[in-house]
């Protein structure tokens, strides 16, 4: 009888240890199935960020505004316009590589000058022949600026209107421009018509330090600096003021003290 409930007991707790252990077995299946679900899921997240992410990018770099602007080309098409000389523009050969001095007189004031033709051949050049021709005697400084950011006269207008003839005359490229824009006073640079090749006869010298956006041509060839003169060339024509060409602009116009270079000699 005793034999008889021992075996019994012994199967019920076979029983119960067989659920136990099927329980365990299903939740630990559970847990499995769940994990992997979760990898799943946690994969395919991960797909939808990089993929949005590519598609964000390509969009970006492309029509929005990180689209990068077109390289230019570094070899102009030999039809576009101001890409190059115009005319008879004198070599760079002319100016020797050297240093040049020389003295303009404005309305007889004398400016005593050096040209660098080392760091401005082309335009040391053209200056340097214009000189030599006789063309700079008679003609007018047409145009004055002064004010807090730029003080500068400027002359050789064939004209004396300031206009420049591109189509007959103009050379380029820019050279020696100021990295910055900042020009120191005494400078005397090339004046331009917005285009690297758009350089001609005239010319402006700084009386003040003046920054001077470059307007698309690279900024403006320096050829040198005015040595003496200055003060005589502030006092009796920029002291005279100015009569505005817009009046917008009261800073920018004809000077009072009619002006013209008056003598110009280098060598």
């Amino acid at each position: 009888m005793a034999s008889s409930k021992n075996q019994e007991r012994e199967a019920r707790e076979a029983r119960e240890r067989l659920k136990r252990y099927n329980a365990r077995q299903a939740v630990h299946t559970h847990q499995i199935s769940r994990r992997k679900r979760d990898n799943l899921f946690a994969a395919g997240v991960v797909i939808v960020v990089a993929a949005l992410a590519t598609v964000l990018q390509v969009f970006y770099f492309t029509t929005g505004p990180g689209k990068p602007s077109p390289a230019p080309s570094p070899s102009p098409s030999a039809s576009a316009p101001g890409t190059a000389n115009v005319g008879e523009v004198p070599p760079p050969e002319l100016s020797e590589y050297r240093t040049w001095t020389g003295q303009l007189d404005l309305n007889d004031i004398p400016l005593t000058f050096s040209l660098d033709g080392a760091l401005a051949p082309q335009a040391v050049a053209a200056f340097v022949a214009d000189v030599q021709s006789g063309y700079f005697v008679g003609k007018t400084c047409h145009r004055l600026v002064d004010d807090e950011t730029a003080g500068l006269i400027q002359c050789g207008s064939e004209n004396g209107d300031g206009l420049s003839n591109p189509s007959e005359y103009g050379y380029g490229p820019v050279e020696n421009a100021a990295a910055d824009g900042n020009y120191v006073r005494g400078t005397i640079a090339i004046a331009n018509n917005g285009s690297p090749y758009g350089q001609g006869h005239q010319f402006f010298i700084l009386f003040a330090d003046s920054v001077l956006p470059d307007q698309g041509s690279g900024g403006y060839s320096v050829i040198g600096t005015v040595t003496l003169g200055l003060d005589q060339l502030e006092s009796q024509i920029v002291g005279g003021g100015l009569t505005p060409s817009n009046p917008d602009y009261p800073t920018d116009g004809a000077p009072k003290v009619a002006t013209s270079i008056t003598a110009a000699t280098v060598k």
